[in-house]
């Protein structure tokens, strides 16, 4: 299979071409690779410069990692897979339910709840930091304090515009003559919606669980606000906070960073087998 290049490079032939490309492919890999190998190498490497980011291995040891538990990273990083598992399980089912009723659902009033999805999205995380804060001091009606618990850092990711958007805009695509043919069969609403739209919806499922994973882990202002202990800390902070710390020195900044990097590189090819398998799989045939 050819892809052609937006350069038209592959329409060119000869030496001179062949070395351009080599050029320029290899250039492009070195400047999407040569700051993760960086970081990679720095992370596990003996001698560390803070003036210098070298991609060549000066030996090799663990003693960053050593040093990073002794700080507390892997609590951070533990606080950081709690909300993360806890707030991307409730905001796909937030997306999955909410994208239905729109898609499938006709009330009053749905231009401007699709409105208001859309204003959330333009709005800076800053602008509303602060209201959002007044408001887990005291959660209407009930009158609960979030503030220094998990809680008030998972409830408020637990619906995203965006993934209701993508997900909604999904299902529309599916036919209602499945959902038809169901009820037919004697399957309720729930069946039909468990056994018949969520597995054709698979693709949208692995796009909204990349995104909304690379979303809640990389929050910063929100724990930041949140946590009342550094215990609470997620690794987002803690990276700043080991940044500005002059005795955990630049290597455990750089095995907290590759820490911090790893999950979201996994929950990528993770969802991307998945997103995979659901279109080969689950894709409607007419």
């Amino acid at each position: 299979m050819r892809f052609d290049s937006a350069l038209g490079l592959e329409a060119r032939r000869g030496p001179l071409a062949t070395i351009a490309k080599i050029v320029l492919y290899g250039g492009m890999v070195i400047v999407f690779t040569g700051p993760l190998v960086g970081l990679l190498v720095s992370a596990f490497g003996e001698t560390l410069d803070p003036t210098g980011f070298s991609i060549v291995p000066d030996g090799f040891t663990l003693e960053n990692f050593f040093r990073a538990g002794e700080m507390g990273v892997y609590g951070y990083l533990l606080n950081s897979f709690v909300v993360v598992g806890f707030g991307l399980l409730l905001q796909m089912l937030v997306s999955v339910f909410a994208a239905y009723s729109l898609a499938r659902k006709k009330f009053r009033g749905m231009s401007i709840v699709l409105l208001i999805m859309l204003a959330t999205m333009m709005l800076p995380e800053e602008v509303i930091i602060i209201p959002l804060s007044v408001v887990l001091a005291d959660v209407p009606p009930f009158h609960l304090d979030l503030i220094g618990s998990y809680a008030g850092m998972i409830l408020p990711v637990g619906a995203w515009g965006f993934s209701i958007l993508v997900m909604t805009e999904f299902m529309k695509e599916v036919p209602v003559e499945l959902e038809e043919a169901a009820h037919i069969d004697g399957a309720g609403e729930l069946r039909t919606f468990f056994t018949i739209i969520l597995p054709l919806c698979r693709p949208a499922l692995g796009v909204i669980g990349v995104f909304g994973f690379t979303m809640i882990w990389d929050q910063y202002l929100l724990p930041l606000i949140v946590a009342t202990e550094s215990s609470q800390w997620t690794l987002p902070i803690a990276l700043r906070s080991l940044r500005s710390d002059e005795d955990s020195g630049i290597g455990v900044l750089l095995a907290a960073s590759l820490l911090a990097l790893l999950p979201s590189i996994i929950a990528f090819l993770l969802f991307q087998r998945q997103f995979m398998r659901g279109l080969t799989s689950g894709a409607i045939k007419g």
